[in-house]
């Protein structure tokens, strides 16, 4: 049976920088002070007007190209919830944009929080399957194009950014376990109730408070911050524990971990929770904010840059939120 490994990672973030002290100037009755220090996130990268995920996507795929022949690549998967299109597939688009060949796959899944997870899954059953040798996997969202601006809360956590992931065969395992979850009912925590096939976008949409004086419109961006906190307080501890089971692994034995990077306070419980030593679990949101799917693999390639992991050790990666959807893995780089 073929095997698999993470051989090239990197990532993009959008050249404009909104901090914290721009959006108390335009919104001068904002006080994101305690805020910030609360989720820990004090700046994010946005993109343009006209700058979309595909243009993300290109970037991030470029520079892992940089050290890896594209014609090599004989699958590309991305990991979109802001396509440029309803149709055609992004993935199609980005295949041309990048110059590789023709006779490949290409298609786009639509996952937030936990899609890095489920790309890797993705990749690794191409591969086992005998149906690819190399896939590159991205990841690339524009979730601030969706929230309202005046929604606080919202505006002071997501930034955007694009990833690339190149998965290849390897001669041992080195993507290992997984695990998933999926709670359907929970799919309006975290949501933009318009503009799809069920509820067209409103020209007129009603702008609604939420929360302390979060300002929204069906349009935009909602997230029931409370619930969705208490769903990652639940599910997350419940998560890596089943994987480390499946995998016949201790805690002691993993060698980092490294979560959805959704905000300081909920990943300091879930730490606290499990007992995780500080140097063994990744933040680094302060500079970033929430990018989504992009998060993990953006705090993996940190912490290889950072020298924070190295060549053999056994890293989880977790994945949870929108959807709502969770997932984890463990694998060894």
């Amino acid at each position: 049976m073929h095997m698999t490994k993470i051989s090239h990672l990197g990532y993009y973030l959008p050249e404009k920088i909104e901090t914290n002290e721009m959006l108390e100037k335009q919104n001068p009755d904002w006080d994101l002070s305690k805020i910030g220090e609360r989720i820990g996130i004090f700046q994010r990268h946005i993109a343009e007007s006209n700058e979309t995920s595909l243009d993300l996507a290109q970037k991030a795929s470029e520079r892992v190209f940089v050290n890896f022949d594209r014609n090599l690549i004989d699958f590309v998967v991305l990991c979109t919830q802001s396509p440029d299109y309803y149709l055609p597939t992004t993935a199609c688009i980005l295949q041309d944009r990048l110059g590789l060949r023709e006779n490949i796959g290409a298609f786009d899944f639509n996952l937030g929080c936990s899609g890095y997870i489920y790309g890797l899954a993705i990749a690794k059953g191409l591969i086992i399957g005998d149906m690819a040798k190399s896939v590159l996997l991205v990841t690339s969202e524009t979730y601030s194009k969706f929230i309202h601006p005046r929604d606080r809360s919202n505006r002071s956590i997501f930034g955007d950014g694009a990833t690339a992931t190149i998965i290849e065969k390897s001669e041992i395992e080195k993507i290992q376990s997984f695990e998933f979850g999926t709670r359907g009912s929970g799919y309006d925590k975290l949501i933009v109730k318009n503009g799809g096939m069920r509820n067209a976008w409103d020209p007129k949409g009603q702008e609604w408070e939420y929360g302390s004086g979060n300002i929204t419109s069906n349009n935009h961006l909602y997230m029931d911050g409370p619930e969705i906190y208490n769903f990652s307080q639940e599910i997350v501890p419940a998560l890596v524990n089943k994987l480390l089971k499946k995998s016949n692994l201790s805690f002691n034995e993993i060698d980092y971990y490294i979560y959805h990077q959704a905000n300081k306070i909920m990943l300091d419980q879930i730490r606290k929770k499990q007992g995780i030593d500080k140097d063994r679990f990744h933040f680094n949101i302060e500079e970033t904010g929430n990018t989504v799917s992009s998060s993990v693999p953006i705090a993996l390639k940190d912490a290889m840059n950072l020298s924070k992991i190295k060549t053999g050790d056994k890293i989880v990666l977790a994945g949870f939120g929108v959807g709502l959807s969770w997932s984890a893995t463990i694998i060894e780089l």
